[in-house]
């Protein structure tokens, strides 16, 4: 009994480690590029208002070519889309890129739009269809040829792999994308497509509410991923995808729980918190300042989330909106959404639900009298001059290396990233545990000087639930510079397929002058100074 018990707890765990690399592959490929997509839409958002408005010529050479800044992105889809992939794969990113630029070669996309009959390759039939804009037929393609490059690089002679390997891997993926991996995935998508939109006809109100209710914990469990490359696969074949909309009701419902603690909170710490990330959540798309700083520390908020977000979903898919374009769902994003006022209703209705439940109900869980007693000394509106330890030993490198946007723009927050080689976590300063994520991936500390520091361990480890992570603190927990508060596996992470780079962030360098780097190369836990903040 024991030994089938050992048996499929094995199996269990294997199967949560695939799905995790899946799920870490999809993420680690959209986030280099989720910036730019997100930038093309408000582009073509703020192109179809000013046409709607009259202040623009859709025939003039001023909108064309604002219309190709914006769309540019989307047609060539399938390239940057190879690139990413196949870098986060370990494989050569400009061959991935090559592979999805064959797909829209001029020569290939003429016998498409001709619609060419009688084509094949080496006496089999080709199936013609239109790649731009796609995303199942590359990850697919570029999955393959990882695993040949991979191969490739085991029988390849050194010193000829940078010549051979691109060769043999353009020559055999190329015809085999078009042969069977583009159709396949094609199919793919359209099925998936056509799910959608059968669900959303027998009944927009049900799979709005379901979408609405379950978007918010979708992403914070990382499975968000796997139903964007739905969403774009509907905009591809269609022009139009009713799945953003739907999810969109979450963001705004988060919005709301924002400002529902901003308003009821008479914590300053949390006022800050809650100001802090209503800002990128309301014009940027980006709600994880909220997600992981509100909703998840103060578990009665995920109802209030759930509740807005269902009903706005369910206004949003009864009625029949659709997304003309991919953007992350913010006020500067409304007028990719169509019709405008129906997406504004639902969505307006779950910010301002999510709101009056804050307000009314409020936000605290079991953990809600956080002490003026533990926090008293730290008022962030009137931060000091300081510098910050290093929490880890280990190699610094930009932000800009990291392949997460929040980081990498400095949405979050200036600061470094180090590559760790110790697996400790200790505090860079004298301060409070503000927040302490449930798998224990990251932490928040508060200097006693009003600095807001995040460390967040790799890269979308938050799909690992805890597993290799160990926290010797908790929430509002008092420490002092030095003191442990994470361990964590640096070798089974890696060999679970994440980046251990972890970002170190000032959250609030809006209130400083200057974040500056005082080290660089190696630096030590403890023992060495990182950043200085100048007021």
């Amino acid at each position: 009994m024991e030994a089938k018990n050992t048996l499929n707890n094995s199996s269990a765990e294997q199967k949560e480690t695939v799905m995790n690399k899946i799920l870490g592959t999809v993420s680690g490929s959209f986030a280099p590029i989720l910036g730019v997509l997100a930038g093309s839409a408000l582009i073509t958002a703020l192109l179809s208002l000013l046409k709607t408005l009259g202040l623009i010529n859709p025939e003039s050479g001023t909108y064309l070519i604002l219309a190709a800044a914006g769309h540019a992105v989307f047609y060539f889809f399938p390239i940057f889309l190879g690139i990413t992939m196949a870098n986060k794969l370990g494989a050569n990113g400009f061959v991935g890129g090559a592979i999805g630029a064959a797909l829209l070669e001029p020569h290939f996309t003429d016998l498409v739009t001709q619609k060419a009959q009688d084509v094949s390759f080496l006496g089999i039939p080709v199936i013609l269809a239109n790649y731009s804009s796609t995303v199942f037929p590359i990850l697919i393609a570029v999955s393959i040829y990882a695993l040949l490059d991979k191969l490739l690089k085991k029988v390849i002679y050194k010193d000829l792999q940078m010549f051979i390997n691109p060769m043999i891997s353009l020559i055999l993926i190329v015809p085999l994308t078009i042969l069977i991996f583009g159709p396949f995935g094609t199919y793919v998508g359209e099925a998936l497509s056509i799910g959608v939109q059968f669900l959303s006809s027998k009944s927009g109100l049900l799979t709005g509410a379901v979408i609405g209710a379950a978007w918010s914990f979708l992403t914070i469990v990382g499975l968000h991923w796997a139903v964007i490359p739905i969403a774009l696969a509907n905009l591809s074949a269609t022009g139009l995808d009713p799945i953003i909309p739907m999810a969109a009701a979450a963001p705004f419902a988060q919005i709301g729980l924002g400002l529902g603690v901003f308003f009821k909170t008479k914590d300053k710490n949390l006022r800050t918190l809650a100001g802090s990330g209503l800002l990128p959540s309301a014009f940027a798309g980006t709600t994880e300042i909220i997600t992981y700083g509100i909703l998840v520390p103060y578990k009665r908020t995920m109802l209030y989330v759930a509740i807005a977000g269902a009903i706005g979903g369910a206004i949003i898919g009864s009625l029949g909106v659709s997304g003309t374009g991919f953007a992350l769902p913010s006020f500067l994003s409304i007028p990719v959404f169509t019709p405008m006022g129906l997406f504004l209703l639902g969505t307006l209705t779950s910010l301002l639900i999510a709101m009056v439940l804050t307000i009314v109900f409020g936000y605290e869980s079991t953990n809600k009298v956080v002490s003026k007693n533990t926090v008293k000394d730290f008022v962030l509106g009137n931060v000091k001059r300081e510098t910050i330890s290093s929490p880890l030993s280990g190699e610094i490198v930009p932000l800009s290396t990291i392949a997460d946007p929040l980081f990498s723009t400095e949405t979050v927050g200036k600061g470094i990233a180090i590559i760790p080689t110790k697996g400790e976590v200790v505090s860079p300063v004298d301060g409070v545990v503000t927040t302490i994520f449930p798998t224990q991936h990251a932490i928040g500390v508060t200097s006693s000087e009003g600095a807001e520091i995040l460390i967040y361990i790799g890269v979308d480890t938050v799909h690992l639930k805890g597993e290799f992570f160990h926290s010797y603190v908790k929430q509002w927990d008092m420490v002092k510079r030095g003191d442990l508060l994470i361990q964590f596996d640096i070798e089974k992470i890696k060999a679970a397929g994440y980046d251990v780079r972890t970002p170190v962030v000032i959250t609030n360098t809006n209130q400083y002058e200057e974040v500056v780097l005082v080290n660089d190369g190696e630096v030590h836990a403890k023992d060495d100074e990182l950043l200085r903040l100048v007021v």
